[in-house]
């Protein structure tokens, strides 16, 4: 025992010895987790005030049912998509259902054509559920789909959702039960990934998608600060989209509605719910490649949507002042500036630290990563999880979660200077590249 304190003491000795490698720490110190350590905090005490209001509310039922339009948007799912048709002809809502699969390029996709045909055909529907398909036969991309879906459909509250998406089936009624406030013009619903098991890669995003959204969300909500309402599975009010046109042309549809929405928050009062009852089960890439594939685009176009077309998006007058520090923080800092900063700070350490400083330091910074990790996978546990067991299961990948965290970061580097060197959202796979060469280019 001895022994090893006599060599720790030395450790540091080394570290802070007469080259001043400590003092040449704190000039590169990791200051960026003065303002982690807050957001996380605040999410903590967000979910902690949802979850003693939950315990302690008495539970109202409304005899408001409005019609509801579920836009299927689908392109190459062939018959995952019969998994979505169950699951929303399946949904308790006693209201009207409106289900439309909309099929882009559906001369190109014949799989998914036969597979919409072949369920609407078989299956025997109540008198409350419609199905609607929709076939595009000239491939538009997505926002061509879901605008399509908003002119052909007749429901007051809409619900988009992606073609390889499951749910639970209360889905629906714990989302329109928010519409009964007339300030509420979307309603964020939650994403869990349902081929957790099929790959190590697939664990960690299953993780990921329960402490960002699931859990994040939560406590984000509590504030009004909702980041985003998911493109994969969101609910609005048809009239607020008519009114601002419904989705625009480009990439990142889901953020750019988001912030097209909170650009009225501080006019009208507006807030942002999220209902994490309201379950949707999606299958995330189950290879590093695919995987890194999704977050060069995703990052890219978090670059695009804050740094080019939403710029004017930061003005308290406009979004309030809370979303507006929040959006200086999450979005503009923590998605674009952070990872230049993490992976500057690697670099500068590894290049002037001594090999065993820089290895204690990063020891340290990933003991305090870990330990954030740790504390909001015990909180979503304890207050969050509607399923304990399942998520339980995931508790061996937590010492991979930061380390997994900072590969990521890292890889935005490359994603960033992708969108701002070679505009890398106009190669999107979203949309065909003559919609995204005809748009208003930013």
């Amino acid at each position: 025992m001895n022994a090893l304190i006599d060599h720790w003491q030395a450790w540091l000795g080394e570290i802070q010895g007469p080259n001043g490698h400590w003092r040449l720490f704190l000039m590169v110190f990791p200051y960026f987790l003065l303002l982690e350590v807050p957001l996380n905090l605040l999410v903590l005490l967000g979910t902690l005030r949802w979850f003693a209001r939950e315990r302690s509310a008495v539970e109202q039922r409304t005899p408001w049912y409005p019609r509801v339009s579920c836009i299927i948007t689908c392109y190459s799912e062939g018959r995952d998509v019969e998994l979505t048709l169950r699951s929303l002809v399946e949904q308790t809502y006693p209201g009207m259902l409106e289900i439309i699969p909309i099929i882009d390029g559906a001369s190109g996709n014949p799989r998914t054509t036969a597979a919409v045909r072949a369920f609407r055909a078989s299956h025997k529907l109540p008198a409350n559920r419609v199905i609607r398909p929709l076939a595009k036969w000239q491939r538009g991309g997505r926002v061509s789909s879901l605008n399509a879906g908003l002119a052909y459909s007749s429901g007051e509250i809409l619900i988009n959702v992606d073609g390889d998406t499951s749910f639970d089936n209360d889905m629906v009624g714990h989302l329109v039960r928010h519409f009964a406030d007339p300030k509420v013009p979307a309603v964020a619903g939650s994403l869990r990934v349902r081929n957790a098991g099929q790959s190590l890669v697939a664990r960690i995003q299953a993780l990921e998608y329960l402490l960002s959204i699931h859990m994040s969300k939560i406590g984000l909500a509590e504030w009004n600060l909702v980041n985003n309402v998911s493109g994969a599975f969101g609910a609005f009010r048809r009239s607020f989209l008519v009114q601002i046109g419904g989705w625009d042309t480009h990439t990142a549809e889901d953020l750019d509605l988001t912030l097209r929405i909170k650009s009225y928050f501080r006019r009208y009062r507006l807030r942002i719910p999220f209902e994490p009852r309201a379950i949707g089960h999606t299958d995330a890439p189950a290879t590093w490649r695919g995987f890194l594939q999704q977050r060069l685009r995703w990052d890219g176009d978090l670059f695009f949507v804050y740094a080019r077309k939403h710029r004017h998006a930061f003005n308290p007058a406009l979004v309030g002042w809370p979303n507006f520090l929040m959006l200086l923080v999450s979005g503009l800092f923590f998605q674009l500036v952070l990872p230049l900063i993490i992976l500057g700070y690697s670099l500068v350490g590894l290049a002037v630290l001594p090999f065993t400083a820089f290895v204690f330091f990063s020891l340290l910074i990933y003991g305090l990563y870990l330990g954030m990790s740790a504390l909001l996978y015990l909180g979503m546990l304890l207050m969050v999880s509607e399923r304990p067991r399942q998520d339980l299961r995931l508790v061996w990948i937590l010492p991979l979660y930061p380390l997994a965290m900072y590969a990521l970061r890292c890889w935005s580097v490359f994603a960033l200077l992708n969108e701002l060197l070679r505009r890398g959202h106009e190669e999107s796979s979203m949309a065909p590249w003559w919609v995204l060469k005809r748009a208003n280019r930013f």
